[in-house]
């Protein structure tokens, strides 16, 4: 490999250092013209120009043909199950995570052994079934609350804050508590609330019906060590609520 294909790859790979973890999968059933020829879907629309880039790299490396599609938002299960269904279907493509390679595990390439699968530094990184790997995670998505430290510095020089640094911000009560009280004084803190809007609307409705509702999902099915269920117990659900509860009431818009 060039520097130059290292380097493009390389930087590719750092921009998508985003546990939800969509895994690159390899297809079974892809066909080639005998010269060899790579078919990539691509899940995210924001990374369309560095794959496209790639793949030019590459081809112009190796000679062989590379394809880069990248599907819309929000429709990449459906361009998935359409393009599987043609005779070159797609080489490398992307599963959300078990659920979904519950649904294409069939059309996926055993990485047990390769080269691939060895550089992973954890086995959390891989997507296993049947004593086979059968993807390897690409975007790893971390999750937290993003604070304005101007704002938070304000905050702790009031005269009425009850809480002064922070580092004793560290569970829950403690966060309650700091929101509640910048949200009583907003005006005084010069702004709408202690949120930004925490809408339902399409273009952020995934962040809390998906992300945030994962996270109580995952620690159940970690104390519960399980890896499926047909159902949930909702052992941890009651933290959703509580942080949810606390991002509506004391946003910059209605909570309704």
């Amino acid at each position: 490999m060039t520097n130059k294909l290292k380097k493009t790859l390389s930087l590719i790979m750092a921009a998508m250092m985003l546990v939800s973890s969509f895994a690159l999968m390899i297809s079974c059933g892809s066909k080639n013209d005998g010269k060899g020829r790579v078919y990539y879907l691509n899940f995210k629309p924001e990374q369309d120009a560095d794959w496209q880039r790639l793949a030019r790299l590459y081809t112009e490396e190796t000679g062989i043909s590379v394809t880069v599609l990248t599907a819309s938002d929000n429709q990449y299960e459906n361009t998935l199950a359409t393009e599987m269904d043609k005779s070159a279907a797609p080489t490398l493509f992307q599963v959300n995570g078990i659920n979904g390679l519950l649904k294409w595990k069939d059309d996926c390439y055993d990485l047990s052994g390769t080269a691939v699968y060895k550089q992973l530094t954890s086995d959390e990184f891989a997507l296993k079934n049947d004593g086979k790997v059968l993807g390897v995670a690409y975007v790893i998505e971390t999750y937290g609350i993003i604070y304005n430290k101007t704002l938070l510095d304000k905050y702790f020089a009031s005269s009425w804050s009850s809480i002064k640094k922070a580092e004793d911000i560290n569970n829950f009560d403690s966060l309650k508590k700091v929101v509640e009280e910048i949200q009583a004084h907003k005006n005084e803190m010069g702004i709408d609330g202690a949120f930004t809007s925490s809408g339902m609307d399409s273009s952020s409705d995934w962040r809390f019906k998906s992300h945030l509702a994962n996270v109580p999902v995952y620690y159940e099915y970690k104390s519960d060590n399980i890896d499926k269920t047909d159902a949930i117990k909702g052992t941890y659900l009651d933290n959703l609520k509580n942080i949810w509860d606390l991002y509506i009431n004391n946003a910059t818009c209605d909570k309704s």
